[in-house]
């Protein structure tokens, strides 16, 4: 049976006109499950839905508590609670802050949120989700960040929210039909300030040389920076990574495997 990905957003820091910020619907078997739901992620999610309080989605995933992977999380929450309040808790896979950051977003009272989601943190022992055997490893990044692997017998996706380079990226990856990777490539716009300290995100090419390490089947870079060239990141992963490399463009479905 044959699953998808739809791309709901694909910048990084903040939407460039007419685009979204992180986020990716997985579809399998009859199961819905969303990865990150950064700004302007929520109308398109529901134009895939059809439901103005997200029936049909069987979880949310949130991979770390930037707002530009989470605050459409927010816009879900209120719709939940406007529009079928005392339905079955959502359940929301998110590490330490998301939790804190969504609440401070609703005032900081987490008891609405508490009724619409069924918080479980992230990392930690493998879930089931539906179809998928969901698991999640500690990556580098400025906030507590988590990658994420969803397999079943049929489909393997991974993605890594933000990260910088770490060898639990090869795990992550490993065999997956589809490797959304982190590639920032904030060196491409003049004037953005370097990072001080250690690299907290990935370029395309390192996005390119760990998916070729993973032997991923397909990669997909993510998360540009607003004002990139796509194109240009794209040549440079494929420098290090021999298989088809996709970019992350909103409205763009992957059939998979």
């Amino acid at each position: 049976m044959s699953g998808r990905v739809v791309v709901l957003g694909s910048c990084g820091g903040w939407p460039e006109a007419g685009r979204a910020c992180s986020g990716f619907l997985v579809e399998y078997e009859g199961s819905r499950v969303v990865l990150d739901l950064g700004y302007g992620t929520w109308p398109r999610l529901l134009d895939h839905l059809g439901s103005s309080g997200a029936e049909g989605l069987d979880a949310v995933v949130v991979s770390h508590a930037h707002p530009d992977h989470l605050v459409d999380v927010h816009a879900l929450s209120r719709a939940r609670w406007f529009t079928r309040r005392g339905a079955p808790r959502l359940p929301l896979y998110a590490p330490e802050g998301v939790l804190e950051m969504l609440t401070a977003l609703d005032g900081g009272d987490p008891a609405a949120l508490l009724e619409v989601f069924d918080l479980r943190r992230l990392p930690g022992g493998p879930s089931r989700v539906g179809p998928f055997l969901l698991e999640a490893w500690a990556l580098p990044h400025y906030e507590p960040d988590v990658g994420v692997r969803l397999s079943s017998p049929g489909l393997t996706v991974a993605y890594t929210g933000d990260t910088g380079p770490d060898p639990a990226l090869v795990d992550l990856g490993r065999d997956a039909d589809l490797f959304i990777v982190d590639a920032t490539d904030r060196h491409q716009r003049p004037g953005v300030p370097a990072t001080d300290g250690p690299e907290l995100n990935l370029t395309a090419e390192q996005a390119g040389t760990v998916a070729a390490a993973a032997g991923a089947r397909r990669l997909m870079l993510t998360h540009f920076w607003p004002g990139n060239d796509r194109q240009s990141s794209a040549a440079a992963a494929a420098r290090s990574y021999p298989g088809p490399v996709l970019l992350a463009d909103e409205g763009l479905e992957v059939t998979l495997p």
